[in-house]
């Protein structure tokens, strides 16, 4: 067997090693060294396998490849003539499975030994729609995206295999484009907080942009084709005179030369002229109410909003809740109260277990959900205590904000 390596259209090495006839094992990826047991496996990705019974020359090679847009081997293209000589050719673009079909006229199937669905994996092109006509457009994406660098342009090849009437190679073998470039990743930690017909929004800048475009709707599935706003050149936005009553739903995209980037995970905010601050944690909208009360008109307050005084089920949650609302506005209801049974606390919302007054958060299942020393029965109405976020017991008919949360 005389071989030529070949890398990126040029030769790197030549070598020979006897004969092999059609009764010797052939693998791909490993080397078979006549024992029962396969050894030496290559470590990396391996893409379209082809045998031929000549060696090919470089016309051959340059043809079939033309540094990086490949022909298909099994049909004479161009300075390529040697499909006749192909023994064996596995394309392997069946994206499943345990098999590879075999596109010479030899047919030998090829069988996978230790594979998956799981371990295939697409390669750099794929093409995603056909032309309709000979001089229409087919469009195409690169994936994975992570072989790309931000910033860096980069050129496509794309092969023709157009031929004249006689079978001769058309002049244009393929088409060098003006280039492109990778977009901008997507902002991170997108915020949406309501008050009074109006929404502020952040998120974190994105090192490249030269600004932001925020897409919205009133309506969840925020995509490219909402609402947009354009051209805003600093990490936050307020959005002004929208209407109480509606829950808004955004997306951030980072915009640079090359175009819009890929837009953020959602955000949204509740308005209503019954309550103030919202903020989304988890897919939940938590808001406050707009005046201090006791906890029955907190809890009808909520209600009258679409809404229920707040149920904790994580230490996550009440640490976020905490961080947001209590440090902001003080000592906060929550919708826990043990008026029932005394050390027997019951959420009003009915959408939380029960709890007793020494329960600790399941996550440690250490710290304690009330501040140590409470509750002391000074109250059937919990509220975050201080800004450790330890709960407390407290007269009901006491003044305070609340936390409203909507579903």
């Amino acid at each position: 067997c005389y071989c030529n390596l070949i890398i990126n259209g040029g030769q790197e090495a030549t070598w020979s090693n006897g004969s092999n006839s059609s009764v010797n094992r052939f693998s791909i990826g490993q080397e078979w060294d006549g024992t029962a047991k396969a050894s030496d496996f290559f470590d990396g990705k391996i893409d379209e396998v082809a045998i031929w019974n000549v060696a090919l020359s470089a016309a051959d090679v340059t043809s079939l490849y033309n540094s990086g847009g490949g022909l298909d081997a099994s049909s004479n293209s161009g300075n390529y003539n040697s499909a006749s000589n192909l023994v064996g050719y596995w394309k392997m673009d069946e994206n499943s499975g345990t098999s590879l079909t075999d596109s010479s006229r030899n047919s030998n199937t090829a069988t996978m030994i230790n594979m998956s669905d799981a371990d295939w994996i697409q390669g750099n092109a794929s093409f995603s729609n056909s032309p309709s006509s000979s001089n229409s457009d087919m469009t195409f994406t690169l994936d994975p995206s992570d072989n790309l660098t931000v910033g860096t342009t980069y050129l496509t090849r794309v092969t023709t295999g157009v031929k004249d009437a006689a079978g001769n190679e058309m002049s244009s073998q393929y088409e060098t484009s003006s280039g492109f470039s990778t977009l901008l990743p997507a902002p991170d930690n997108l915020s949406a907080s309501g008050a009074n017909n109006t929404i502020t929004l952040t998120w974190n800048s994105v090192s490249g942009a030269t600004s932001y475009t925020l897409y919205w709707d009133n309506v969840s599935g925020i995509d490219s084709s909402d609402t947009a706003i354009t051209s805003i050149t600093n990490d936050n936005y307020t959005h002004s005179n929208m209407d109480n009553g509606s829950t808004y739903y955004y997306k951030v995209a980072a915009v640079n030369s090359s175009g819009t980037g890929t837009l953020s995970s959602v955000a949204s905010a509740l308005l209503s002229a019954n309550i103030q601050g919202s903020e989304t944690y988890n897919n939940h909208t938590y808001a406050i109410t707009t005046s201090a009360m006791n906890h029955a008109d907190a809890t009808a307050a909520a209600a009258s909003a679409g809404g229920y005084l707040v149920t904790i089920t994580t230490k996550a949650e009440n640490d976020w809740l905490t961080a947001t609302f209590e440090t902001i506005y003080g000592d906060i209801w929550i919708g826990a109260k043990d008026v029932i049974s005394e050390g027997t606390w019951v959420w009003d919302s009915g959408k939380g277990e029960n709890f007793s007054s020494s329960s600790v958060w399941p996550s440690d299942n250490t710290t304690r959900k009330f501040c140590s020393n409470e509750p002391n029965n000074s109250g059937d109405c919990a509220q975050i205590y201080q800004a450790s976020g330890c709960w407390d017991d407290t007269t009901c008919n006491s003044t305070k904000l609340g936390i409203i949360e909507f579903d």
